[in-house]
């Protein structure tokens, strides 16, 4: 965990029917984020940010972290639906979504499953979409030091690199990022990190103000797949930063999160 925030709330939730391990920090209008394929990495800098804001809840999806996992869960649209009872066991409403590469995919789930429960959306490189030029990078090829490091346009010059990527991981952190893309695995194989149906499917968020966030050198997802989630949302905007690969919120935090404010605002 970054040393922005000394007092995140972290607490087992019971929700439909599971529980999930869940981070709680700031005050205002709630803002659900979804972490990506590897769990969640820390409490960051953009978390920091966003909860000057709004009160961000940022749990860890069942099967990832100390979430334990759910054995009827075979698709992405299962973890979809489960959410959905989540966020009402919860008691949230109005709530403004954000998802991060895998946890994008499960937004735009979500989103399309229940577009009236959500005040906006943003996606961040999300996973989900069949590029039409490139494709996506397989993390099971490559171990998670590597598949991180292939995340990042500039990792050296990245200040919060070394909090997700460590130089040395501890056991415990090897084998959560195991675990995680052994559920990415599950969830997303057949076929490979995209719902065929899923484009034909944004047309249901027409009256939903959805922002798109992409790196310009983002090597995981290409920024194509970014081009079809704006052709596919009426009205939506996709917004690319410069100088970043899949992980803007990381390599540049507060420029990320001045779009995101400055969109839910």
């Amino acid at each position: 965990m970054s040393q922005q925030t000394v007092d995140v709330k972290e607490y087992k939730q019971e929700v439909a029917g599971s529980s999930i391990q869940m981070r709680t920090h700031g005050s205002g209008e709630p803002l659900l984020i979804l972490h990506g394929e590897l769990g969640f990495p820390g409490w960051m800098k953009y978390h920091d940010r966003l909860s000057e804001s709004y009160q961000v809840y940022a749990p860890s999806h069942p099967g990832f972290d100390n979430s334990p996992g759910i054995d009827w869960m075979m698709q992405v649209r299962d973890l979809a639906g489960w959410y959905l009872e989540a966020i009402e066991d919860i008691g949230l409403d109005s709530v403004n979504l954000l998802g991060l590469s895998f946890g994008g995919w499960l937004a735009a789930e979500m989103a399309v499953m229940d577009p009236g429960l959500f005040r906006k959306l943003v996606l961040v490189c999300p996973t989900g979409i069949k590029p039409e030029q490139g494709e996506i990078y397989d993390i099971f090829l490559n171990l998670a030091p590597d598949y991180l490091k292939e995340s990042f346009h500039d990792p050296e010059g990245t200040a919060e690199y070394n909090l997700i990527c460590p130089s040395e991981p501890t056991p415990e952190k090897l084998e959560l990022w195991e675990v995680a893309r052994e559920q990415s695995c599950k969830l997303g194989w057949k076929p490979y990190m995209y719902n065929p149906n899923l484009k034909h499917l944004l047309h249901r968020l027409k009256n939903l103000n959805t922002l798109v966030i992409w790196g310009r050198e983002d090597r995981i997802v290409p920024l194509d797949a970014g081009r079809i989630y704006e052709d596919s949302v009426p009205g939506s905007i996709l917004d690319v930063i410069d100088g970043c690969g899949h992980r803007p919120e990381i390599e540049n935090p507060k420029l990320f999160s001045e779009k995101v404010l400055s969109f839910l605002d």
